[in-house]
């Protein structure tokens, strides 16, 4: 019974020691709250207790945040989504996610098989033969569009251009209205002996922009574009430059072009849209204007840079479009360039 008392009482004494410490420690604590919280006073009775707190000041500098380049991630996600898979189909049994490569039957879904690419020829009679199938008019509008491949060397690209042809075999009946500038009075005269509408000089200016004389198409001497600059805005595309070949010395020679010219543009960035003949039109006048159109085409980019024409494409009015290969119509110098 004494061992029990006194294991007893050691125990009740350690618990007392232990709740001492712990008091002091707390005390302890709450003395260095508060005078670290609280302001001190001085012997100043009038001493305001609202005084501001000395917050204690860190001595060691917070670590900076690594920040995400934004751009960075935008640019890499755009570079991703413009980088497309190109499928390479040599040697395969049939297309990529198409049934074959050709039809059996003579009755198909034309999405489950690629689109034929024609010859030029060919496309042409089968632009007649549905006229007939449809029973459409024979006199109606024959059509190509033609996507470019635009690209130079150093994320360049080519500029677009209009551009006026003499197509061999005309298909309009209307003659188009030129208008010269000149301040030469034989230059003038002779400009209306071959067809112009007008000719003149800085005096046409303002009759210009007041809406009294209009022309389709309007060429120049080379000495009269400085005066012309009041129409840069209101011509736009019909302004005379030696691009187009609308500024030179031979009249006569840009009048013949400019009255019975065919005259097309690329839109949308690479593509051309252009009427090329009539539908009753023999086929090889047909393919002489779309040869023409095709090789003045080709030389608004160098040859060194491949092929410029990725895709044509024929149509009539009523009929559906057919690919058609524009290479065999190319002059073969173009071909091995």
């Amino acid at each position: 019974m004494r061992c029990f008392f006194t294991d007893y009482t050691s125990v009740k004494a350690n618990m007392a020691t232990c709740t001492r410490s712990l008091l002091k420690v707390v005390v302890g604590c709450q003395r260095q709250i508060l005078t670290a919280g609280c302001p001190t006073y001085t012997n100043n009775t009038h001493a305001s207790l609202t005084a501001p707190r000395q917050l204690t000041v860190r001595t060691f500098a917070a670590v900076k945040p690594k920040r995400q380049d934004k751009k960075k991630d935008e640019k890499k996600v755009k570079e991703e989504k413009k980088e497309k898979k190109v499928i390479d189909n040599t040697g395969r049994h049939k297309p990529f996610g198409l049934t074959a490569w050709a039809p059996v039957d003579d009755v198909y879904l034309s999405r489950y098989y690629p689109r034929p690419a024609h010859g030029a020829a060919e496309a042409v009679d089968l632009l007649k033969s549905f006229q007939h199938l449809d029973l459409t008019p024979p006199h109606q509008a024959v059509y190509i569009e033609l996507k470019l491949d635009m690209k130079l060397e150093k994320k360049k690209k080519v500029d677009t251009f209009v551009s006026t042809v003499h197509l061999p075999h005309p298909f309009k009946t209307e003659v188009n209205k030129v208008g010269v500038f000149t301040e030469d009075p034989d230059q003038a005269s002779l400009a209306l002996e071959n067809g112009a509408a007008f000719a003149g000089g800085a005096d046409l200016v303002q009759k210009i922009l007041d809406d009294e004389v209009d022309a389709d198409f309007y060429v120049a001497v080379p000495d009269m574009l400085p005066k012309l600059v009041l129409l840069k805005n209101k011509l736009r595309k019909k302004f005379p430059k030696s691009r187009r070949g609308s500024v030179g010395i031979n009249i006569p020679k840009m009048l013949e072009l400019f009255k019975t010219g065919h005259e097309y543009m690329v839109e949308k960035e690479c593509y051309v849209s252009t009427q090329v003949g009539l539908l009753d039109m023999p086929k090889e006048h047909v393919l002489a204007n779309i040869q023409t159109v095709l090789v003045d085409v080709c030389t608004h980019r160098p040859a060194s840079y491949g092929p410029f024409i990725e895709r044509a494409i024929i149509s009539s009015q009523t009929s559906e479009a057919l690919h058609f290969s524009s290479e065999e119509l190319l002059p073969k110098e173009l071909q091995k360039e």
